[in-house]
């Protein structure tokens, strides 16, 4: 329990030994006894000892007329934030024992369509490669059928378009034997692409406009030893052909030229 020191009045927290020994205050160092009841023993000794300097102390006063002065109470310090622990390595799991987080709805949306616009490329290229001859003979889509060829590597028919020739001269009279004639012939190519040389149709006409003989000859034909050169004429290309005919009748006095 605590009593006052009977010297200074200070509180001391009365401790009761074994062996009896007295006790002292700790302020004053004055003697403090009990006595059987354990009441606190006045021991006549009221001076305080000289070498014991008394200080004012914030303690409860022992005075019970005495109001007690209230002690403030010590402003705690700030809890400093505590030290970020180091991170940890990442331990991965086996890969049998792993989940895979599924994949947002938007992204494999986008990879559905992205799969379906392939396969729907590859249909149309399937389409136009199984279609390429007849849609080549067209000028609307020859260009496109020319630029898909020219990626996958595969041949394209050449373009036929007997109409765009355009004959710039002509002519037919006897050679330098007796019933042969001497026919002789300049065209352009006046088509967009290149194209082969053409079939000669040649009709021979009497004085009464009646077609007497009529012929088509082959490139084979007309172009003799240069058969084997170039197969194609060029676009604006101009060539120059000369064959001979037997003069089927001796009256012959016109003749016409038409492109196959």
């Amino acid at each position: 329990m605590f009593v006052p020191c009977p010297h200074c009045g200070f509180l001391v927290a009365l401790i009761v030994s074994r062996d009896g020994a007295a006790q002292h205050c700790p302020r004053c160092e004055g003697l403090m006894q009990l006595d059987e009841d354990g009441q606190l023993l006045d021991t006549g000794d009221d001076a305080t000892p000289a070498d014991v300097p008394l200080e004012p102390v914030n303690t409860i006063d022992a005075t019970p007329a005495s109001t007690p002065t209230p002690v403030a109470a010590p402003t705690p310090a700030p809890a400093s934030e505590p030290a970020a622990a180091p991170a940890k390595p990442r331990r991965l799991a086996p890969a049998f024992a792993r989940t895979r987080a599924p994949r947002p709805a938007s992204r494999r949306r986008r990879a559905e369509w992205l799969a379906i616009c392939a396969l729907a490329l590859v249909l149309v290229v399937q389409l136009l490669m199984s279609q390429r001859a007849a849609l080549a003979a067209s000028a609307s889509w020859r260009p496109v059928i020319v630029g898909a060829c020219t990626v996958l590597r595969c041949e394209v028919p050449a373009w036929g378009e007997p109409t765009a020739f355009t004959m710039l001269a002509r002519n037919v009279e006897q050679a330098g034997a007796p019933g042969v004639l001497a026919v002789t012939a300049s065209f352009r190519n006046d088509a967009r692409w290149p194209q082969p040389w053409p079939s000669l149709r040649l009709g021979l006409s009497d004085v009464d406009g009646i077609t007497v003989a009529a012929r088509v000859f082959a490139p084979v034909d007309y172009r003799g030893a240069d058969a084997g050169g170039d197969a194609l004429i060029a676009p604006g290309q101009s060539a120059n052909v000369r064959f001979e005919v037997v003069e089927p009748a001796p009256d012959i006095v016109a003749f016409t030229f038409d492109f196959r």
